[in-house]
């Protein structure tokens, strides 16, 4: 079974960033190949990867539905989605991502949810690492999609806020008791004596900070660009940040 990593959330502390950089430190350190998973509906994990996406599980899960991909004559659906999930997985330099995309029908995700933790149990016994970007927010902890993970990394930004938010991920794990074997904060767009600022707040969590990740106007220029952030320079003070984490987590 694949080492898996899960980055959880709320919307706008850099979570695809962490999700992106760790999959490139993996990869520049010899430990693919990665199976990355982009389950944010509003997905773009693969432009921080630089990887063309072609299809996604909600896409090809409507046109089966629909009918506009008739099933194979002999194959169950259930068989034919497998088969086509195979398909539908994206190609990098070692790297294969898998993109959930959009709910199924107005605010629902159920089924396609499951799938999502079906493939994945699937697909992880030919990678040794999983790396997962989920949605912004907490329901995808109550809906047990982020279960069995090796490590969760709770993205927040350098605010009281975040730091809040990010105490009421571990809440919810706790309450949910997911099986989810370290727990970490991340505080990410760090500026000089912001994280000293917020001591009070990250100890209230009870979470522990195993690590800051500086505001970098090199990530912003390459976002501005449409780079894929995989290509920042080895020198660049995010990567550094992000090889720290992984090594106090045990990962590198």
């Amino acid at each position: 079974m694949a080492f898996t990593i899960a980055i959880a959330g709320k919307g706008g502390t850099g979570k695809t960033t962490l999700a992106a950089l760790i999959i490139r430190q993996l990869i520049r350190s010899g430990k693919g190949p990665v199976l990355a998973v982009d389950a944010d509906a509003n997905a773009n994990l693969n432009e921080a990867l630089g990887i063309e996406v072609e299809d996604t599980i909600a896409e090809l899960m409507a046109r089966v539905n629909n009918n506009l991909e008739p099933l194979p004559a002999g194959m169950t659906k259930d068989q034919y989605v497998a088969f086509r999930v195979h398909q539908s997985l994206a190609e990098g330099d070692d790297v294969d991502l898998l993109v959930m995309g959009g709910p199924e029908g107005p605010g629902c995700y159920c089924y396609v949810n499951n799938l999502v933790r079906g493939f994945m149990q699937e697909l992880s016994q030919n990678y040794p690492y999983v790396v997962m970007d989920n949605e912004a927010g907490l329901e995808h902890l109550s809906r047990r999609t982020t279960q069995n993970v090796d490590v969760l990394f709770v993205s927040s930004d350098a605010s009281a806020r975040g730091i809040r938010s990010a105490g009421r991920v571990k809440e919810l794990v706790e309450s949910l008791a997911l099986e989810i074997k370290k727990l970490y904060l991340v505080v990410t767009r760090v500026n000089n004596d912001s994280i000293a600022a917020l001591q009070d707040e990250i100890q209230r969590t009870g979470l522990e900070l195993i690590g800051t990740i500086p505001n970098d106007q090199q990530v912003f220029e390459y976002d501005l660009r449409g780079k894929p952030l995989v290509e920042l320079p080895d020198d660049s003070p995010v990567i550094s940040a992000v090889t720290e984490i992984l090594r106090r987590a045990h990962i590198l």
